[in-house]
């Protein structure tokens, strides 16, 4: 047994479930790739207050799920549990929005949360998210939507839901929250969630109970309160989402659990995965970049859980990512031979030919076995004849055919090979 395990609530990714993990994550990237977003490279933890400001401390995130300590400094300092106000300190500090708009910039890694684990809920949770900042045109809201819709489909995924609403803007919203404050105030509430009204009654829409779910029943929405201009601009997103055959569905009772959404606002949801549903979501914000003290301007990204996402693939059945680790395999008989195995296998990497080598003098039989299972197509057997001949033995794992070549001619012949293969060198 272990000495050591990983903290509760945050989990490995070890081969070959690692090869699925990164399989997810480079194909949601790659779709914010495809649509001109930039990287960028974001700090594990930043001060306290920039969530407490851009994220809100009415949210469940703030107010009982941060990583807040002092450091030795004894300044407070919070490991990031969201990817957008990071974004926006970034933004406003380098002066990104200065320049050509809109930003468009992706991220991935890890953000943290103290929350109860379970499947699909943990304390270190990994994510690819987008910002795009600059503009309020509804169809970079679509444009953002249809990302995040491309990327889970490139995965495989074919049973989520993506549900749509708008949250209004500041000239509509403030009428809707005395109403829903009104509608709240009749209501027999417990008191923590008179507070949570208090700070922010539309976070009260969030409660999943089924006993506050029954008293919300009659609640006035958000969506039939919504102002001319807010309707105008959810109307054009949802006609830029047809155009683009990217399905929704409409919720009115959404509310994401971040205080900065405004307008659109989205969360894809697999059913597959029980009761944490959720596998990414997000929105427009167009008063974070002011709050965070920078101008004031529009933005909308979205957040896609890298580890839930793994999870609706396996649901669905799906393999994502490299099935092999590499495409050669080198078997050397002798010391001398795994020296120039070494040589032979440096060449074909720098080709970018995926290739590793049999060490510890293993047994042919042995090392053969190693070969099939690291899922290569070709075997490169290397004995004192090859050596003598100034060839080496090359072996299709799949036909179970072999030919010797000249080891000058190495690399092309595997080049070759895998390309009639169906399988073209990776790096």
């Amino acid at each position: 047994m272990a000495e050591f395990n990983a903290p509760k609530g945050i989990p490995d990714y070890y081969p070959p479930a690692s090869r699925e993990f990164v399989g997810v994550r480079s194909k949601l990237l790659r779709a914010a790739d495809r649509a001109g977003y930039s990287p960028i490279e974001l700090p594990l933890f930043e001060e306290t207050g920039l969530f407490a400001r851009g994220v809100g401390e009415s949210t469940d995130v703030v107010s009982k799920e941060m990583y807040t300590f002092a450091d030795r400094g004894g300044r407070s300092v919070t490991l990031r549990p969201e990817g957008t106000a990071g974004v926006m300190r970034a933004v406003i500090e380098h002066g990104l929005d200065r320049g050509p708009l809109p930003v468009k910039l992706v991220y991935a890694g890890a953000f943290f949360r103290y929350e109860r684990p379970q499947a699909g809920r943990y304390r270190q949770l990994q994510q690819v998210g987008i910002e795009a900042i600059g503009t309020d045109d509804p169809a970079l809201d679509a444009e953002v939507i249809a990302v995040a819709d491309e990327g889970f489909r490139d995965i495989g995924l074919t049973g989520f839901r993506l549900d749509l609403t708008s949250l209004g803007d500041s000239n509509c919203r403030p009428a809707y929250r005395e109403r829903l404050t009104a509608y709240l105030d009749g209501l027999d509430l417990d008191d923590a969630t008179k507070e949570r009204a208090r700070l922010n009654p539309l976070r009260v829409l969030d409660d999943k109970r089924p006993a506050m779910q029954a008293l919300l029943a009659d609640a006035p929405l958000m969506m039939d309160h919504l102002c001319d201009a807010c309707r105008e601009h959810f109307d054009r997103v949802r006609a830029v989402l047809d155009a683009l055959q990217v399905p929704y569905t409409l919720n009115p009772r959404m509310v994401r659990g971040l205080d900065y959404y405004t307008r659109t606002t989205f969360e894809f949801v697999h059913p597959g995965l029980g009761a944490q549903s959720g596998i990414g979501g997000g929105g427009r914000y167009d008063g974070l970049m002011a709050e965070l003290g920078g101008q004031s301007l529009s933005g909308i990204g979205f957040g896609l859980g890298v580890d839930r996402t793994l999870l609706a693939a396996q649901a669905e059945g799906l393999s994502v990512g490299s099935e092999s680790r590499c495409d050669v395999y080198g078997v050397p008989i002798g010391p001398e031979a795994s020296a120039r195995l070494a040589v032979l296998a440096g060449q074909l990497r720098r080709a970018d030919i995926r290739t590793d080598l049999a060490y510890g003098g293993r047994a042919l039989k042995t090392a053969m076995k190693a070969a099939d299972t690291s899922g290569a197509r070709i075997a490169l057997v290397l004995g004192d004849r090859e050596i003598e001949d100034g060839t080496v033995m090359v072996r299709d794992l799949i036909s179970g055919e072999q030919n010797p070549c000249r080891q000058t001619d190495v690399v092309a012949v595997v080049q070759a090979m895998l390309s009639a293969g169906g399988r073209e060198p990776t790096g």
